[in-house]
């Protein structure tokens, strides 16, 4: 019976992982001394390629097994490539291999399994700082608004498929992401109140609507960790969760692991006038911010139940469902249930 990639150990997945990156190289006529450094493993693994015979850079992703599909992939860098096109977005450009297509699939000798590859292009810039983020976000507010209308007119392919990132996405048992209940440290009476936090979300959603307007195409993970800042410019990379989702979760999204700094609100409001100087916002949409901002909380919470083996959901752990349970109670007194 073929190994299972889930049956391995850590040391043997990283391996498992980098031997597909390594065996990927000659699809692309990369010359067999290029250098492969990885960069982070969360969904996907992603691997810096240093080859002697390029100028610059590649960034090559290999993909976790059953979380897109090929469309889904494609889908993927079609928008990337008409965002950078048509919006003037900054967005990793992938690159065809060989053969001409985009998208390259190994299979493993050894495990029961195939895997998908791309090649992207390599773009300067670095992470914005956390210490001082007003700025960087009235320009993030304003490139999420270039990529929310041009998502709104945007001619979808044929062969269009993404995540789902409604409320069943989010936060239903069966999520994106897995359910929120397995995340560390939930007792019953933590789960109670957050079973509580769920339905009023789930309530206040309904009310706000899924409409053209609010609901459409989003990057679904606009964190830090995915921009790069240049001097004059803030690219966007990592779509990999992008999907159809109300476009004010991408706001949610920038604040993530943030949402008890101090001075969130400065930061929320630099983002929403940046916004404002692209794309209109009503006081309205605005005034639930706080709503997308515990959606996101909660998927985040089930992703660390459903990824506990990754570097990042150790490091988050049970600080970050206390903080969850210290935000439910927050909001609840927000938005409390008129009788």
């Amino acid at each position: 019976m073929p190994t299972l990639f889930e049956s391995l150990n850590e040391d043997q997945r990283s391996a498992h992982l980098a031997d597909c990156a390594a065996r990927a190289l000659p699809l692309w006529g990369l010359a067999p001394q290029a250098r492969l450094k990885l960069l982070n493993i969360s969904e996907n693994a992603t691997y810096r390629i240093d080859c002697p015979t390029r100028s610059a850079p590649l960034i090559l992703r290999v993909h976790r097994t059953g979380y897109h599909s090929l469309d889904a992939i494609r889908t993927e860098l079609a928008w990337m490539k008409a965002l950078k096109i048509e919006a003037g977005v900054e967005t990793p450009q992938a690159i065809a291999a060989l053969d001409g297509e985009l998208i390259q699939t190994i299979a493993s000798p050894t495990l029961d399994e195939q895997r998908h590859v791309v090649m992207f292009a390599f773009i300067e810039g670095e992470e914005p700082a956390a210490d001082s983020l007003i700025e960087p976000f009235k320009r993030l507010g304003a490139i999420a608004a270039r990529m929310h209308q041009h998502a709104r007119a945007w001619q979808r392919p044929d062969y269009f498929e993404r995540l789902v990132w409604d409320f069943e996405g989010a936060v239903g048992r069966r999520g994106n992401w897995g359910d929120w209940r397995d995340g560390p440290g939930l007792d019953a009476a933590a789960i109670d109140l957050l079973e509580q936090l769920v339905d009023r979300i789930g309530m206040r959603l309904e009310a706000f609507g899924m409409d053209d307007a609010r609901f459409g195409l989003i990057h679904a993970d606009l964190r830090l960790a995915n921009l790069l800042v240049t001097p004059d410019d803030t690219r966007v990379i990592d779509f990999d969760d992008a999907g159809l989702g109300w476009y004010l979760y991408d706001v949610a999204t920038a604040v993530s692991f943030m949402e008890e700094r101090e001075d969130l609100d400065s930061v929320l409001a630099a983002w929403v006038a940046g916004y404002r100087t692209v794309a209109a916002l009503s006081r309205e949409e605005e005034a639930e911010i706080p709503t997308f901002l515990m959606l996101r909380r909660m998927a985040i919470l089930a992703w660390i139940g459903s990824h506990a083996e990754t570097d990042l959901a150790r490091e988050l752990g049970l600080p970050y469902t206390e903080g969850t349970l210290r935000l439910a109670e927050r909001y609840m007194a927000l938005f409390p249930i008129r009788r």
